[in-house]
């Protein structure tokens, strides 16, 4: 099952969502650049390596490199996949949220990811890159803010697709199941038998994407109202006009 868009309309435009998926698409295009040496070497200094920073967790260094990591991936399948979801569901989290705010929700939700990876297989010398655990973020929040919003998707049986449309407690749910699945499914296997995917930071950025959301559902929903308010406004001195 892969979400091909939301029928989930917003109110501002998602200037950050935006802003992401550009600074992504650059450094991916500055990564083919470069000779596999030196992609290698940026990778490195660009990644966590959970074997490095397992007893340096909550260094200035290691807050630097979770950073950066979130912006590197490893191919074209990867990159697009990441931008595909965060375009589809980064939009109304950041409507919701406010630009600022859900930057910084972001990057917790990266954090959050990289450390449960982290925490997981400490010993792993496999470097971690990537926007997925950030963007699992956007994922949990989006389910507990509009679980039953329509997701236009396609779905894949045996030789067969099919486009339907299908709410997002059953799309983003899914996509939870799967992950935790494989992601016991991974443990204590090396990463080059299980794909080099890094489930956990997938659950992890999922979970603190999800419980952050649940934290300020209040204040979630009392901005949602006083935005509903102010555009109608907005609308109605518009059309007196």
């Amino acid at each position: 099952m892969i979400p091909l868009s939301d029928v989930n309309p917003t109110r501002r435009t998602p200037y950050i969502t935006y802003l992401l998926i550009g600074i992504n698409v650059v450094v991916f295009f500055w990564q083919q650049t470069m000779e596999p040496e030196e992609l290698f070497r940026t990778f490195l200094q660009n990644s966590v390596v959970p074997i490095l920073v397992s007893n340096n967790l909550f260094s200035v260094e290691t807050a630097l490199d979770i950073t950066r990591s979130m912006f590197f991936h490893g191919g074209w399948t990867h990159l697009g996949g990441n931008m595909l979801y965060l375009y589809i569901f980064g939009d109304n989290i950041e409507d919701r949220w406010g630009h600022f705010p859900f930057l910084i929700f972001y990057f917790m939700s990266g954090f959050g990811a990289s450390l449960l990876q982290v925490a997981v297989d400490p010993d792993s010398r496999i470097p971690l890159i990537g926007a997925s655990g950030a963007i699992a973020g956007v994922l949990g929040g989006y389910l507990v803010l509009f679980p039953t919003a329509r997701i236009r998707s396609i779905v894949f049986f045996g030789y067969f697709i099919r486009f339907i449309e299908l709410p997002a407690l059953i799309v983003l749910g899914f996509w939870f199941v799967l992950q935790f699945f494989n992601g016991v499914a991974s443990l204590g296997v090396s990463a080059e038998f299980s794909g080099g995917v890094a489930f956990f930071a997938h659950i992890g950025g999922f979970v603190v994407g999800l419980l952050l959301t649940l934290l300020l559902l209040p204040a979630l929903r009392s901005r949602r109202h006083e935005s509903t308010v102010i555009f109608d406004a907005d609308d109605a001195y518009s059309n007196w006009r």
